[in-house]
C-alpha cells in the first residue's frame, strides 16, 4: 500500500465512514489513476473532466457517476486539501425515475413462490420492516425483540439506528426458521455461521423468487422496501411516520411515494370523468 493510499484510508477511518464506503472510495481513485497511468496526486481538473466524460460514455447510472464524484472530491478536498475541488468536480443530475412498486397481491405471490424458510423469512423482513438489503444481512438474533415486538435496525444508512415494529406473522415465520436452521449470532448467516449472508446472495435469491412467481416487474429486495412505504401510505399512515420507519434523513425522500400511491392518485377524478355523460337518456 502506497503512502498516499494509506493517508486517504486514514482520513476515511477518522471520519468513521463505513468499510463499504472506504473500499468504494479507494477503488474509485485507484481506477481513476490507472486510467491515466499516473499517481492521482499528479492529476488535475482536466484529467478529472476527461475521466467523467469517459464514465458517461460507458453509460454508467446516476448513482455510479456520483459515487466516483464523491470519491474524487474526498481525495482532493480532504486528503490533498486542494481548494479547486468543488468547482471542478460537478455532480451528475439526479434521475427522476419513480420506484417500482408491487401490489399486495404480487407481494403475496412472491412469498408463495419461495419454499426455503430462510429465503422467505428474509423477503418477509424486507417487506414487513422496510429494511435495506444491507440491514437485512446484518441483523442479529438479539435484534428481534419479541417482548416489545420490535426489530432493532443497527447502523443503517448513515450509521443511524432505528426501531421498526415486529409483525406477529413475521415472528411466527422467524421462529419456524430458527427451529430449522438454529442460527447462532447473525439471523441470516452465510456459509460461515460467524459471517452474515452477502447482499448479492439476497438480491439473487429475490430475483429468482420473482421469476418463479412470474412477476413481470423488475424486482429486488429494495422493491419490497418501496412496497412497504407505498402500502403504508395507502393504509393511511402519515408521511412523517413512514419517514421514521424507513430511516430517511429528509422527508422529501419519503414524499416521492405519494407519486406512486394508487390510493392517493385515485382521490382525484380524471378530466374525462368530469365530462357530461352523452349516453345518458
Amino acid at each position: 500500500m502506497t503512502e498516499l493510499r494509506q493517508r486517504m484510508l486514514d482520513d476515511l477511518k477518522i471520519r468513521n465512514l463505513t468499510k463499504g464506503t472506504q473500499a468504494s472510495y479507494i477503488n474509485q481513485v485507484a481506477r481513476f489513476a490507472r486510467y491515466f497511468g499516473r499517481s492521482p496526486e499528479e492529476l488535475g481538473p482536466e484529467h478529472i473532466r476527461t475521466w467523467q466524460v469517459h464514465l458517461v460514455d460507458r453509460g454508467l447510472s446516476w448513482s455510479a457517476l456520483n459515487g466516483a464524484v464523491c470519491a474524487l472530491r474526498f481525495f482532493y478536498c480532504v486528503t490533498l486539501r486542494r481548494n479547486w475541488v468543488i468547482e471542478h468536480i460537478p455532480f451528475a443530475k439526479k434521475e427522476k425515475a419513480l420506484p417500482v412498486v408491487l401490489s399486495p397481491e404480487e407481494v403475496q405471490r412472491l412469498f408463495e413462490a419461495v419454499d426455503n424458510l430462510k429465503h422467505r423469512a428474509m423477503l418477509m423482513v424486507a417487506y414487513s420492516g422496510g429494511l435495506r438489503v444491507s440491514e437485512i444481512a446484518n441483523l442479529h438474533l438479539a435484534d428481534i425483540d419479541s417482548q416489545r415486538m420490535m426489530i432493532h435496525v443497527r447502523a443503517g444508512k448513515g450509521k443511524k439506528d432505528r426501531f421498526v415494529p415486529l409483525s406477529p406473522k413475521l415472528l411466527d415465520e422467524l421462529r419456524r426458521y430458527w427451529l430449522l436452521a438454529r442460527p447462532r449470532s447473525f439471523l441470516f448467516p452465510g456459509a460461515n455461521q460467524h459471517k452474515p449472508i452477502t447482499r448479492s446472495s439476497i438480491s439473487q435469491m429475490c430475483k429468482n423468487a420473482a421469476y418463479r412467481a412470474n412477476l413481470k416487474k423488475r424486482v429486488s429486495p429494495h422493491t419490497l422496501r418501496h412496497a412497504f412505504a407505498t402500502h403504508h401510505l395507502e393504509a393511511g399512515t402519515d408521511v412523517r411516520t413512514i419517514q421514521m420507519l424507513l430511516g430517511h434523513g429528509s422527508i422529501r425522500t419519503t414524499c416521492r411515494y405519494m407519486h406512486v400511491s394508487s390510493a392517493k392518485l385515485r382521490e382525484n377524478p380524471t378530466p374525462l370523468d368530469l365530462l357530461p355523460d352523452t349516453n345518458a337518456s
